[in-house]
């Protein structure tokens, strides 16, 4: 019986691993867009899938960052100026785009253009620091795909959307976990839209990675500025001492981000060239046998062991 058992598996892995080495004909021929790429995942994207022979469009926020990848880069790689939270940059590069791709259309767009901060806990945050994350995770990922979309689905493309272990399992406060809850619900409801036009909407769901976003630096600066604007009644309701174990657990975290960043990469470039990409790939070990599984388990039993690692307020109960 087990053995029978062990059999099957073993055939339908065998498929599996045959069906999704399966890659689609004519890459050299066919525009994918990137946006973030000044650095991350972005980055490394536009250089890995210039290496494989597309031809890659990448979206940059600065000038300097789009010079530094055009240097690292074969001359098909073309670069954009784009900033995912101004409409007017979004209707440009979208021209611009249309320009370049023509009849064959847009056979790759990933939305990668991401930031984490301000985070905090909830409390101490206003609602412009939750809308500046939401601008730019969430409805400037919408609005750039809504954009993009005719020539998607002129191509018969891919749409491949970053979202996060954190888009299943919040455990920190701000824009960044609800803007990556949103991801996953917008890719849903498009994957289900465009599988009539022959479009593929993919997940990418990275654990804690080395990027720009997780930055020790930057988030304690943005970390700290928050907790010196707060009223002094919410200060000392959590004390001088859950300021200082936060930023140390913080510090702990950022030091087991993994710097291998190609582990998401590869899920991307995957998700584009693949003739059967997966709906959802889970990037990094914490992603997969931490994070994830425990998004399954009862809230109460999930809530006790995220808590484990968190700080006591001064007034908790």
């Amino acid at each position: 019986m087990w053995l029978w058992l062990l059999v099957l598996l073993g055939l339908w892995l065998l498929w599996r691993w045959h069906r999704e080495r399966q890659t689609v004909p004519g890459l050299d021929e066919k525009f994918v867009l990137i946006t973030g790429c000044d650095s991350g995942f972005g980055n490394v994207l536009a250089r890995q899938l210039d290496a494989r022979g597309l031809r890659v469009l990448a979206g940059c926020l600065t000038e300097p960052g789009a010079a530094q990848l055009r240097a690292a880069a074969s001359s098909r790689l073309q670069t954009v100026l784009l900033d995912v939270t101004s409409s007017s940059s979004i209707a440009a590069a979208a021209a611009w785009v249309q320009e370049r791709v023509g009849e064959r259309g847009l056979w790759g767009l990933v939305n990668n253009a991401g930031i984490a901060a301000p985070a905090a806990p909830n409390e101490w945050l206003s609602k412009d620091d939750f809308v500046a994350v939401l601008n730019v995770n969430l409805v400037g990922l919408i609005e750039v795909t809504l954009s993009l979309l005719p020539l998607v689905k002129r191509a018969r493309g891919r749409v491949v959307n970053v979202a996060s272990v954190m888009g299943r399992l919040a455990f920190f406060g701000g824009g960044y976990c609800p803007s990556k809850f949103g991801v996953e619900a917008f890719s849903d409801s498009l994957r289900l839209e465009m599988r009539h036009f022959g479009v593929k909407v993919s997940i990418i769901e990275p654990g804690y990675f080395k990027t720009a976003i997780t930055n020790s630096p930057i988030v304690e600066k943005s970390f700290i500025s928050i907790w010196e604007r707060l009223p002094d009644e919410t200060r000392a309701s959590y004390g001088e001492n859950y300021l200082q174990e936060f930023l140390a657990a913080m510090r702990a975290m950022q030091k087991k981000c993994n710097p291998n960043l190609s582990l998401v990469t590869d899920c991307m470039e995957h998700a584009l060239t693949s003739c059967h990409p997966r709906y959802r790939y889970a990037a990094g070990w914490d992603a997969k046998l931490l994070y994830i599984p425990l998004s399954y388990l009862p809230s109460a039993l999930s809530d006790t062991i995220l808590s484990w690692s968190y700080p006591k307020p001064a007034q908790s109960a």
